[in-house]
């Protein structure tokens, strides 16, 4: 169930790196990496502003800005900390998502259902992102983000809290698969085909998917939005993330301090 979060805490947001941790507060970005030799490095920033304020009674709108801008703050990050490493920053990962770009193009030549080959479409492209997850250190950062930001929230000890959390981005994929799926059958039975209609499908699954886990945020206790939630639960179980070490926790505690000043600071 999805406890809100108090109103003496601001509410953070995150995203697992290979080697650390990125957290996202409301006009601040801060990173945490454990580098080669070591040591834990921070860095920190203000985050681009695309208007997603501006646009928070669009629905549809207000989900691509602030994912936007999430995706804006990643080169600011590399540029702060050269040695971080991105979720997709792995050649087998890449190689996987070169693959199912292939596989995604045979189904769809091969299979003579538009609504079969869609769905396998949908569910090939998943295949990178789980292949990410189970390589590396990826999924124990993503256990240290959910217990790092859980225990502020909590005032508790990210050591004690869950791995599982309730506004984790993987309860975005279930609606974002479905309505992807089902924006590519509709778009190629009225003909239109190429990369302009694939961007559109893509901006508005991504839209719905946003506007369905607000909803489900909004209204913690329906039914409809446990069982919308189940699938981003079980890819957090199964796959999305693992128990983190002491020395990975000791990072997120450094991003989740280096967040805390920053919008402290900017105050």
């Amino acid at each position: 169930m999805t406890a809100p979060v108090p109103d003496d805490k601001l509410r953070l947001g995150g995203m697992a790196l290979r080697n650390g941790l990125l957290v996202h507060g409301p006009t601040h970005w801060a990173a945490a990496i454990r580098r080669r030799d070591g040591t834990i490095e921070v860095a920190s920033g203000r985050k681009p502003d695309l208007g997603a304020d501006a646009t928070e009674r669009l629905p549809g709108v207000r989900g691509v800005a602030k994912l936007a801008e999430a995706l804006m703050v990643i080169p600011l990050v590399k540029r702060a900390l050269p040695e971080a490493r991105l979720p997709m920053q792995d050649v087998r990962t890449l190689g996987a998502m070169g693959a199912a770009a292939l596989a995604g193009q045979t189904v769809r030549s091969a299979a003579r259902s538009v609504a079969a080959r869609e769905t396998m479409v949908a569910l090939i492209s998943l295949a990178p992102a789980l292949m990410a997850l189970r390589s590396g250190d990826l999924a124990a950062y993503h256990g240290v983000e959910h217990k790092a930001i859980a225990a502020y929230e909590a005032d508790g000890d990210a050591a004690e809290a869950i791995k599982e959390h309730d506004r984790c981005g993987s309860h975005l994929v279930a609606p974002m698969l479905t309505v992807a799926a089902l924006g590519n059958v509709a778009v190629r039975r009225t003909g239109l085909r190429g990369p302009a209609a694939e961007a559109i499908v893509g901006l508005g699954s991504a839209a719905v998917a946003v506007e369905v886990f607000s909803w489900s945020e909004r209204h913690p206790q329906s039914r409809l939005a446990r069982l919308l939630r189940r699938p981003g639960h079980e890819i957090q179980r199964a796959v999305g993330t693992r128990e983190p070490t002491a020395e990975q926790l000791d990072v997120g505690r450094a991003a989740l301090a280096e967040i805390l000043r920053a919008e402290a600071a900017s105050a």
